[in-house]
């Protein structure tokens, strides 16, 4: 059985999709929606918690975009997830990234982004301060680390650079203010070089996200 990827156009999905297309990974895409009306049932078995995106095998599943990551690196053979000695550095930061600066990113993103373009109650501008603070907090962090540096590894493009960039692609609606921080806009956009992370659906077929009211 060819590895099928479930995914969606939503960040941790996209995550997977991207780390796919860079890997040239060799899996089939497809474009799902558990929590749409009379799907779950498809899906239950694949991940109890209905949540996207999910790496079907002829062994079982796997969910998690870090876990699928790290499967589609072993499926191909690649350092693209560490495995030697550099391996506790990009676990360092693929943990930080989750709990400090992706959260920061989240809390603004769910507010200025999600919450519109699903119609989750309106925009808390208090919520929206919290998270900036933090990402100024976190930025701050991230840019001394990359100034200097191409990638967050001394060795060159890790999956950490993928994750700690999870949310950067939405930031048309988060509005994040990466220009204060040189060298994390110089890292932004040598991710956005990579074909993969720029736009990680080419050819697929993958319906876009509603859009964010104006």
């Amino acid at each position: 059985m060819t590895p099928i990827l479930h995914f969606s156009r939503n960040p941790n999905p996209r995550l997977a999709v991207a780390a796919a297309r860079h890997l040239n990974a060799p899996v089939v895409y497809e474009f799902a929606a558990p929590l749409a009306p009379g799907q779950a049932d498809k899906y239950r078995h694949l991940n109890p918690s209905l949540r996207l995106p999910i790496l079907a095998e002829a062994g079982g599943s796997l969910f998690e975009a870090d876990a699928i990551a790290c499967r589609l690196s072993q499926l191909v053979g690649s350092e693209f997830w560490r495995t030697g000695a550099e391996l506790p550095d990009m676990i360092r930061w693929v943990s930080w990234s989750r709990d400090n600066f992706m959260q920061a990113c989240d809390m603004v993103h769910f507010e200025r982004g999600t919450k519109l373009r699903y119609s989750l109650g309106a925009l808390d501008e208090d919520l929206v301060a919290r998270g900036l603070a933090r990402f100024h907090d976190c930025a701050a962090i991230l840019d001394a680390h990359l100034s200097g540096r191409d990638w967050l590894l001394a060795s060159g493009l890790s999956y950490a650079d993928f994750r700690m960039a999870v949310f950067l692609p939405f930031n048309d609606v988060a509005r994040l203010p990466l220009a204060d921080y040189p060298a994390l806009a110089a890292w932004h956009a040598r991710l956005m070089a990579l074909p993969a992370w720029a736009d990680p659906f080419e050819g697929l077929d993958a319906p876009e996200l509603p859009p964010v009211p104006g």
